[in-house]
């Protein structure tokens, strides 16, 4: 069954900031990837995707081949199961809301479930990995955290492959997730996602979304509240390198009271025809008052040939709120910057990764895990020496 959702809307241009409209109300949510149309590039929700990219995950053409290895390894405290679709667990969070994402959903044999009973405190996180073997497959994972539970929860996605897959974040009361998605796939995958999280009563979720590898990432992180208190942060960071077409598209539907929504994306961008598009979409509804949110999206383009869409959506069906707000930025890399640390003696390469590391440091800080930081932190180094190179 079929229902619709309301977001917001975009304007034409290399470079954007959104206006709040209305134009997506009426969007669909559906389990079944019959509800949904075909989209040809013309709709609002796929006007940036290069849909010949997406190697048939959109009109149905893609089959599943296999050739994707998920392995959960997990501290005590937590259960790891394997499950079919029938399972109460799946699909609670909510609804897919692209076709994709209904493909996916349509079409995955299994479940991966990961459980965090209720006031467990994990001291080490739980470590999913995704590594795709070449082939195409259709996935679908669930994290439930029960109340007043503490995870970290790690989903390391690498190697080659054709993904479309869904993944729900069950946050109960009082409880407090975090999730690190990171997408460093190799130059040739294709990865479709929609990430779906429903935070309890007075329950904290955050998520850090971090995306350097593939020639197609398509990620939906959406955040909806099933009760009063919750607070959600979402973070992310992205590399966006030659050829490379890299899209966030977040949604946070605020239809409940007292509950606060924190959003900050940062990309580099360098090379030839690369390509991010970032679109933050908040929906304060008439019943959510109390609502605190914000977003904002920066862009650093590092050489020219490189493209960004940032397109920050903001709509407000009452006035009884606490704060709303967005702000978009793009701009390129300062040579008075470089100037300015060559002029105390650094080389021009060393300054240029000090400027990128200080723009990035922020955002990766807020993963909490400082083995994970010193490896991002050395993957944009090497993508930084690549360019140079």
């Amino acid at each position: 069954m079929a229902e619709t959702i309301p977001a917001g809307s975009t304007t034409d241009g290399a470079i954007q900031v959104g206006q709040p409209t209305d134009a997506r109300v009426g969007a669909i949510a559906s389990y079944d990837v019959a509800d949904f149309p075909v989209p040809h590039g013309r709709e609002e929700e796929w006007r940036f995707t290069p849909l010949e990219r997406l190697r048939g995950l959109h009109d149905g053409t893609a089959k599943a081949t296999g050739g994707l290895r998920v392995d959960v390894s997990a501290p005590e405290g937590v259960t790891v199961e394997t499950v079919d679709r029938t399972d109460p667990r799946v699909g609670k969070a909510g609804k897919p809301v692209d076709r994709v994402a209904a493909q996916a959903y349509s079409s995955f044999e299994k479940a991966s479930v990961v459980s965090v009973a209720k006031e467990t405190v994990l001291t080490e996180p739980v470590r999913i990995s995704v590594h795709g073997e070449g082939g195409t497959a259709f996935g679908h994972q669930v994290v439930e955290v029960g109340a007043f539970a503490e995870a970290v929860v790690v989903i390391d996605h690498t190697g080659d492959a054709t993904l479309a897959a869904n993944v729900e974040f069950l946050v109960g009361d009082g409880a407090k997730l975090t999730v690190v998605s990171i997408q460093d796939w190799d130059d040739t995958a294709v990865h479709a996602g929609q990430h779906t999280a429903l935070v309890g009563r007075d329950a904290t979720f955050k998520s850090v979304v971090v995306t350097f590898g593939g020639t197609l990432v398509r990620l939906h992180p959406r955040v909806i509240y099933g009760a009063p208190g919750g607070e959600a942060e979402l973070y992310g960071l992205y590399f966006t390198d030659n050829g490379q077409h890299q899209e966030h598209r977040l949604f946070i539907d605020h239809d409940t009271p007292h509950c606060r929504s924190n959003v900050a994306y940062k990309g580099a961008l360098q090379g030839k025809d690369a390509h991010a598009v970032w679109i933050g979409d908040v929906l304060i509804r008439a019943a959510a008052e109390g609502t605190d949110t914000y977003e904002l999206n920066r862009n650093l383009v590092l050489t020219d040939g490189a493209r960004v869409d940032s397109v920050p959506n903001l709509e407000i069906e009452t006035g009884e709120i606490v704060g709303a707000g967005h702000a978009s930025a793009t701009g390129r890399f300062e040579d008075e910057q470089l100037f300015y640390l060559m002029a105390r003696g650094i080389p021009a390469d060393e300054a240029r990764r000090l400027v990128v590391r200080g723009f990035f440091a922020e955002l990766v800080q807020q993963i909490g895990l400082p083995e994970l930081e010193e490896r991002l932190i050395a993957k944009i180094e090497a993508e930084l020496e690549a360019s140079v190179a």
